[in-house]
């Protein structure tokens, strides 16, 4: 979808967590501390089936090299224009809960479990049927 760019490399690990009755995630502890009081949630940059996390800084300097590529391609345009469209950001409460975008989380099929993924720049949140699905296809 995007080219990509260099990101800070933070976050690792898997964790299994559960959307709240009012679409609430908690994240685990260490992800909090890296994003700190505020980060951003996007469909992903990738096309896949998932959300995808952003610390501020990130957030913005990604958007920043979208925006400086030629678009003149209108395929592209149209991504860029979708991505930022859904774009939300969000800040965690005092018990590290970020409240998910209902869109979003209709787009990601996130219902009530929600697999929370360090994926090195950013911080994907997949659905456990997507996630099997996606690794499945990708032969993994």
């Amino acid at each position: 979808m995007f080219q990509t760019q260099q990101m800070q490399a933070k976050f690792f690990g898997a964790y299994e967590h559960s959307l709240d009755v009012k679409g609430r995630l908690t994240l685990p502890s260490k992800f909090r501390v890296l994003l700190k009081e505020k980060c951003f949630v996007t469909r992903s940059q990738y096309d896949d089936p998932c959300l995808v996390l952003w610390a501020q800084e990130d957030f913005f300097s990604f958007a920043t090299s979208v925006h400086n590529q030629d678009l003149s391609n209108s395929s592209l345009r149209w991504n860029m224009r979708i991505w930022a469209s859904e774009a939300f950001d969000l800040e965690a409460d005092k018990a590290g809960r970020i409240a998910l975008p209902l869109a979003l989380r209709r787009f990601a099929g996130l219902e009530r479990e929600v697999l929370v993924h360090g994926a090195i720049g950013t911080i994907e949140l997949w659905s456990p049927e997507s996630w099997s699905e996606s690794k499945a296809r990708a032969g993994k």
